[in-house]
């Protein structure tokens, strides 16, 4: 039996970081505690992907099965642990999008279905025999029929509208992180601040907790924090963790929250079948 280790401090969480599988760490997550769970998984994508500072992750499983085998319990205890008002949000592209909205029906239950975002990131390559791939799929679901939910507002782009607002729509037009952002960290799967913000004040009500199992670099937390909600982080990844404590502590002194609280847990770290780590995410 591995001993878990915990440091906190003496005031209320703002945030915590647990090292080690999301299946595992999610267990000893209390029952209908999260107003929001983001969750992005690896893609399947067969490739050891690379950012900068050597910084990978290995996103190669042994078939679909294995990735479905994978995918599910975690959607399962994802599940449990969202409030009755809660939501979740899950982020994949074409390789596993089919699967996992299958899952999530079987799951949370296809009445529960809210939209299906597509996140038109701008950037991609394009093939001879088929159209360029540039967006990624985001499902959102409610844990129940009462999910908390505030539309998002956007600049309009048209003429007649120019200079107001109006209500976003599902297709966000948010570009991808460029290799010169000041908010790139080299993480290779990092998403961009602005797109979690969106998603985190449009899904989780003021101080409610957002809950990222594959948190990699940290942006949803951050995001959390930067929205006035707490968060909780889980990555198998030390580097991952790493960055993301860095940020977290930045962004709350940029928020002007003086003590944060992290906490530190080690947990088994067996793996499923034919899983990789899970270390991926924002």
């Amino acid at each position: 039996m591995q001993r878990k280790e915990k440091i906190e401090s003496a005031v209320p969480a703002t945030w915590s970081l647990r090292r080690g599988d999301c299946l595992d760490v999610l267990a000893d997550v209390e029952t209908s505690s999260i107003d929001l769970v983001y969750l992005d998984p690896p893609f399947n994508s067969g490739l050891r992907r690379q950012g900068r500072k050597g910084l990978t992750f290995d996103d190669r499983f042994v078939d679909v099965a294995a990735y479905r085998d994978f995918i599910g319990p975690r959607l399962v205890q994802a599940h449990r642990v969202l409030r009755s008002t809660g939501s979740i949000l899950v982020h994949v592209d074409w390789r596993t999008s089919h699967h996992v909205r299958f899952l999530l029906d079987e799951i949370f239950g296809a009445e529960s279905f809210v939209n299906h975002l597509v996140w038109s990131y701008g950037l991609g390559g394009s093939g001879p025999r088929s159209f360029a791939r540039k967006h990624d799929d985001i499902f959102l679901y409610g844990r129940g029929p009462d999910y908390w939910f505030e539309v998002p507002l956007v600049p309009a782009k048209s003429v007649r509208l120019r200079g107001r607002m109006k209500k976003a729509t599902d297709v966000i037009d948010i570009p991808s992180i460029n290799n010169m952002a000041i908010e790139r960290t080299g993480w290779p799967t990092q998403k961009p601040i602005e797109l979690l913000k969106m998603l985190v004040n449009a899904c989780c009500p003021p101080a409610g907790t957002v809950l990222d199992p594959t948190c990699g670099s940290g942006t949803t937390l951050v995001a959390a924090i930067e929205s006035g909600r707490r968060a909780i982080g889980i990555d198998l990844s030390d580097e991952a963790l790493g960055i993301a404590q860095k940020r977290l502590e930045r962004a709350c002194l940029d928020s002007d929250i003086k003590h944060p609280t992290q906490q530190s847990s080690r947990v088994r770290r067996s793996q499923p079948r034919g899983t990789s780590p899970l270390a991926q995410s924002a």
